[in-house]
């Protein structure tokens, strides 16, 4: 409990210190979100970009709005970089306290490239997102007139302002119908871009200010169908648990009673059985510093998730805590690289393994490599567009050191410990000199069928809640009900353990004895069936378009799925192993 109290200490130590370095200033840092009447209260434009689009997103100022004289960016954490902030003063004055009617931003001539860029806009249905006293802000740049066919720019934008005493509570933004201005045509065009202000006090404390916009996310009847589903997955999951543990002790138990009065029969006697392979059924795998690189991999993801729900369940990633979940990310991704480090290594010398720096090699590079490759490709891609999601040239240094400074280092030192660890791989059973040839399978005993048959379930299990974490992750809702996401995310290991669990006793059973990658593959197979739902929420669920869209979508969700298979098909392999060697313990074998 003390070594979890420390590491937890450490990490959100890591995250202060990383927000510290990347930024000196936050949101009424000269003050505690207190105001008397008359004060200036920060008001920053952050971004704007086609709603059904959230990845596709441009600094506000990219849109011909009405710049502040001098624009002044505000420095941003590594999470909000990394979040596609890119936020500026803007030149509203929303004094705290101070009504205002109708205050001009400024008086304009629109070209008729300033034009043409509205219209695209408004017909991509834009979106704006300010931030006031650390609360969000949205709008819409303008509508569309269907039965006119006009395209309408909103230049009149009234704040509501909610306060208690001397404290913001609530705001929201709101474009006066009354003022539309048509850019339906390639014509100049005189606007007067205006703003309103109108402040409402409330008894609503400062405290549950967020609350609001966990409220509006999901209506309430969607919590109902998060229990049902969390409900439908435990009926599931101790439904399978206890049918597959009634069977497989009863198999078991007769498998044991057979095997023991096979001692006293002749030795003439043909053998069947997954005790008839116990001489092949602890050799090791092919392709070892590979296996091992994945079991070293899938055991860090597995701890930067439990973290991560640590981390969630405390409550630090509240609704809009710019970038927390990214810096968090980060930030325990490089203190775990220790993990995979030992998990590899160790492995690989219980296995016998020599070339361990190729080893430490394969497990540092079979995760971030995929995941800096696509990086790479994607950021060019919205360097390109000239979007936001382009990392900065400083952030990408800053992610780099924390890479060599941080991860490498950890990483060796982990593989080092693991290399000299004096644990040894314990058989029940003496491995035979030459491999039993395997007998002729069906095909429903192949690979392929058998990693269907075990993704399925715990897909399923999933599947409900899946909806909603893309609707967070590719939409505009957010995603707070993190203790029905823990739970969810135990039933997948329970369920991904059992099931791989059994399919490695029937792979034995019919004398296989290829169960090392074969687990692996099998308990690994959700990731794939997850992947198979990105199309299915890309194509039908969504309304994502574009060249950029669609590949950040299909880009990271490929390395997230791929994060998914390292970590769940580590859970089958260790499950499976536990099992093996328990029966073959049990069991006299020669």
């Amino acid at each position: 409990m003390a070594t979890l109290q420390h590491k937890l200490h450490l990490v959100s130590w890591w995250i202060a210190l990383i927000s510290a370095m990347q930024s000196h200033c936050s949101f009424s840092s000269e003050s505690d979100h207190r105001y008397a009447k008359g004060d200036p209260v920060p008001l920053y434009a952050n971004k704007v970009g086609p709603y059904q689009n959230p990845s596709e997103t441009y600094r506000y100022f990219d849109l011909p709005f009405c710049p502040p004289a001098h624009v002044t960016e505000k420095r941003e954490a590594l999470g909000e970089v990394l979040n596609g902030d890119r936020l500026v003063y803007a030149s509203y004055q929303l004094n705290f306290g101070e009504d205002k009617d109708s205050e001009i931003l400024c008086k304009k001539l629109l070209t008729r490239e300033e034009v043409k860029s509205f219209r695209d806009a408004v017909k991509q249905d834009y979106y704006f997102q300010m931030y006031y006293d650390d609360l969000p802000v949205w709008g819409f740049i303008g509508k569309t007139d269907d039965q006119e066919l006009k395209y309408l720019l909103s230049t009149h934008l009234h704040f509501e302002i909610y306060y208690n005493k001397d404290r913001v509570v609530e705001i929201a933004a709101i474009s006066d119908p009354a003022h539309f201005v048509d850019i339906s045509e390639d014509k100049e065009v005189d606007v007067v871009f205006k703003y309103s202000v109108r402040w409402k006090e409330t008894d609503k404390p400062f405290e549950s200010r967020m609350d609001i916009y966990t409220r509006t996310s999901f209506r309430p009847e969607h919590l109902e169908i998060h229990w049902f589903s969390i409900i439908n997955s435990c009926v599931t999951v101790f439904l399978l648990t206890g049918f597959l543990a009634t069977i497989l002790m009863r198999v078991l138990k007769n498998d044991f009673i057979k095997y023991s009065r096979d001692e006293e029969t002749p030795e003439d006697q043909e053998e069947s059985g997954w005790k008839y392979i116990h001489g092949d059924v602890f050799r090791y795998p092919s392709h070892k510093s590979l296996f091992c690189a994945v079991l070293g991999s899938g055991t860090q993801l597995l701890a930067l998730a439990t973290f991560i729900f640590i981390l969630a369940l405390v409550g630090l990633f509240y609704p809009y805590n710019r970038g927390a979940l990214y810096t968090a990310l980060v930030v325990i991704y490089a203190l775990t690289s220790g993990i995979a480090g030992y998990s590899a290594a160790s492995f690989y010398r219980q296995l016998g393994g020599t070339n361990w720096v190729r080893n430490l090699l394969l497990t540092g590079c079979l995760f971030c490599g995929p995941l800096f490759l696509t990086f790479c490709f994607l950021n060019t891609v919205a360097i390109v567009y000239n979007s936001t999601a382009a990392l900065p040239f400083g952030t990408i240094v800053v992610i780099l050191l924390i890479w060599t400074l941080v991860t490498s280092p950890l990483l060796v030192l982990g593989g080092i410990a693991g290399k000299n660890s004096k644990s040894e791989f314990e058989a029940p059973c003496r491995t035979s000199k030459f491999a039993r040839e395997i007998p002729p399978l069906p095909w429903y005993r192949q690979t392929i069928p058998q990693m269907v048959m075990a993704g399925f379930l715990p897909f399923s299990a999933i599947y409900i809640e899946l909806y909603y974490i893309f609707a967070s992750i590719w939409g505009h809702k957010v995603y707070t009900i993190y203790s029905i996401l823990f739970i969810v995310f135990i039933i997948l290991i329970i369920v991904t353990a059992f099931i791989t669990i059994a399919l490695t006793y029937f792979q034995l059973a019919v004398e296989d004895h290829r169960w090392w990658w074969r687990s692996i593959l099998c308990g690994g197979s959700t990731g794939v069936f997850v992947f198979g739902y990105c199309f299915y929420f890309y194509f039908v669920r969504a309304d994502m378009t574009g060249f950029m869209q669609t590949s950040f979508f299909f880009g990271y969700m490929a390395c997230i799925c791929f994060g998914f298979f390292l970590m769940l098909g580590t859970v089958g392999f260790r499950a499976s192993l536990v099992f093996v060697k328990h029966i073959y313990k049990s069991i006299k074998c020669e």
